[in-house]
């Protein structure tokens, strides 16, 4: 990795007493319409757990709308506890080998040519949920064979044979979200490493799948520092790359330190390209899943880009 300046650290105001004002462009519509209620429905019979509730997704009226859910298997209590993330702390409930099927079937229900999974981190299991993970991917497949499939994994400790179980089961997509720059990773997400989660990216991509992160922007870090963990990123052939800002959920969790205007966004987003990702997704509300849709298709973006530089 490029060496950076020594940047000063940023405290954080973990008081959170004068918490900053939301802009204009971070203003969301209120989830509506029967496609929302029809998903709601599915989601609730089937007993499942969805990202997009437990994350508090600022796109859950609009995903939810046009018929798309990011599900989140292994249960809905996480056992590490980032600064960031809304999903519950705890000592989860054991495992529920009977999640896959009930997964695949509301998948096939819904009838989506796309779909999301992501989980909570279960490191208190041996195999570290990769088990249920791999049975998930392929009941999904078995029932939905025409269906593209994104997995938004974590970091499974960085076990090798764990990792090798996704790709083994090879679904379109494996994301593993980097969330933050080097500097502020131990205060962001407090079990996890930053070059372990480079090193998953890059022991997925030798294992052939496309590849894709995400990162949270406005809480401490440079513009400096992103671009570095972007050449990081492409450096170990990370694929796709999704930019949004960071939202804090609860008074509990990190605030925001800046809310970052769409055209420092648009910005970094020219810069990813430039670098050689092949797709980048950078706005205020873009979220890992956000038109995941189209982040399957090698070339899309890209080539989109290259139309629009003429």
């Amino acid at each position: 990795m490029q060496e950076l300046p020594v940047v000063p650290k940023i405290e954080t105001n973990i008081t959170n007493e004068f918490p900053l004002k939301k802009p204009n462009w971070l203003r969301v519509k209120l989830p509506i319409g029967e496609s929302y209620k029809h998903v709601r429905g599915l989601v609730d019979t089937h007993k499942l757990h969805t990202i997009c509730e437990s994350g508090n997704c600022p796109n859950m009226g609009e995903c939810w709308g046009e018929g798309t859910a990011t599900f989140m298997i292994l249960g809905n209590v996480c056992t590490r506890s980032c600064g960031f993330c809304a999903v519950a702390t705890g000592r989860p409930a054991s495992v529920d080998w009977d999640e896959p099927q009930r997964v695949a079937e509301a998948i096939h229900l819904m009838k989506v040519k796309h779909a999301v999974v992501t989980s909570v981190d279960r490191d208190e299991l041996k195999d570290g949920g990769s088990t249920i993970w791999y049975n998930t991917i392929k009941a999904i497949k078995n029932l939905n064979p025409h269906t593209t499939l994104e997995t938004l994994i974590p970091d499974f400790r960085g076990f090798t044979d764990q990792i090798q179980r996704i790709i083994d089961a090879a679904p379109e997509v494996v994301s593993h979200n980097m969330e933050t720059v080097e500097r502020i990773t131990k205060q962001v997400r407090i079990q996890a490493k930053y070059n372990r989660s480079l090193t998953v990216l890059e022991t997925l991509k030798k294992g052939g799948m496309r590849t894709k992160t995400g990162i949270m922007l406005g809480l401490g870090e440079t513009k400096e520092e992103v671009i570095q963990s972007m050449h990081d990123l492409v450096a170990v052939g990370t694929d796709v790359l999704t930019l949004g800002q960071y939202l804090q959920p609860t008074k509990k969790h990190l605030p925001v330190q800046r809310f970052v205007h769409p055209d420092e966004f648009a910005e970094l987003r020219e810069i990813g390209y430039s670098i050689g990702f092949d797709y980048v997704e950078s706005g205020p509300l873009v979220r890992s899943s956000y038109h995941s849709e189209k982040h399957v298709i090698p070339g899309f973006g890209r080539n989109k880009w290259m139309i629009e530089k003429g």
